[in-house]
């Protein structure tokens, strides 16, 4: 009789636990959908236009072989973008574990925007939602379990709307005709591999050095990125780095990328990623 009550039991914990993760799930798809429509809707309708050679006329010379080598002529401009990604990350000090993660991104580029959907592995069964968003010059960010208990998160404020418009320039490796300054980007020479990429949008202004090497961007860096520290900001200069281009839908773009914080104790290491797929206009 105890034994056929355990089994009963644990059967019934069982269908319980299955059955709170269904509806965990099903919520968390809700919200993941509705977030991507609101995206969409920002964005404006398909611009049906093409690169040419004339989108270089007066770029600084490391920028103008950036483009020629990762676009062709005639290349669409890209609208929207979906991403996969996979990798490691972690928060807070250098003493923090590195987690592995899987994520989807979704991106626009007119206006710039995006929403970046990850699941953070914390133990067996057990993962950690998280969401960066840049939707109309506003920022957000948010963490939960299993994408629906609360855990923490960010409002828009003038440091986080630059923050998040400095990734959505830095990422714009994945979708590059966005550098364009045709899409608003104003370049400005630094030297014969380094040039300023500024961005203005929603009432900020962000700058980037992009380093090129053999028509490919293999760095970024910011001098004063806003980093979230005990509920504020503090501006701290921040790198990204990207390798192993390939050809998507005609374009060269990296697949695989790391970005590091430049502390006065030294460098903290906060993200490796690998881009495991990449749709344009997908959604």
């Amino acid at each position: 009789m105890q034994r056929s009550r355990l089994r009963t039991g644990l059967i019934g914990g069982a269908a319980a636990l299955l059955a709170a993760g269904l509806v965990g799930s099903a919520i968390r798809k809700r919200r993941t959908a509705r977030r991507v429509r609101d995206l969409r809707r920002s964005a404006a309708p398909s611009r049906e236009r093409t690169f040419s050679a004339d989108d270089l006329a007066g770029l600084p010379e490391p920028v103008r072989e950036y483009f020629a080598n990762v676009l062709r002529d005639g290349q669409p401009l890209v609208d929207a973008v979906r991403l996969e990604q996979t990798g490691t990350l972690r928060a807070g000090d250098a003493s923090s574990p590195w987690r592995p993660f899987t994520a989807t991104q979704y991106v626009t580029a007119d206006p710039p925007g995006f929403l970046w959907d990850a699941a953070v592995d914390v133990a067996p069964l057990v993962s950690l939602r998280v969401r960066d968003s840049y939707r109309d010059g506003d920022g957000s960010a948010g963490v939960s379990l299993g994408g629906v208990v609360p855990i923490d998160g960010a409002d828009p404020s003038p440091e986080l709307n630059e923050g998040e418009l400095l990734r959505y320039l830095a990422e714009a490796v994945w979708y590059p005709t966005a550098l364009l300054p045709s899409e608003g980007v104003e370049w400005d020479a630094v030297d014969d591999a380094t040039a300023n990429a500024t961005l203005e949008y929603g009432g900020a202004s962000v700058t980037l050095a992009f380093t090129f090497d053999g028509g490919e961007v293999t760095e970024v860096h910011a001098p004063d990125r806003p980093r979230r520290v005990d509920g504020g900001y503090e501006p701290t200069p921040w790198t990204g780095r990207w390798m192993e281009y390939e050809t998507r839908d005609g374009m060269r773009v990296p697949t695989r990328g790391e970005v590091v914080w430049h502390l006065p104790d030294g460098d903290l290491p906060a993200w490796r990623g690998r881009l495991t797929d990449i749709r344009y206009d997908p959604w």
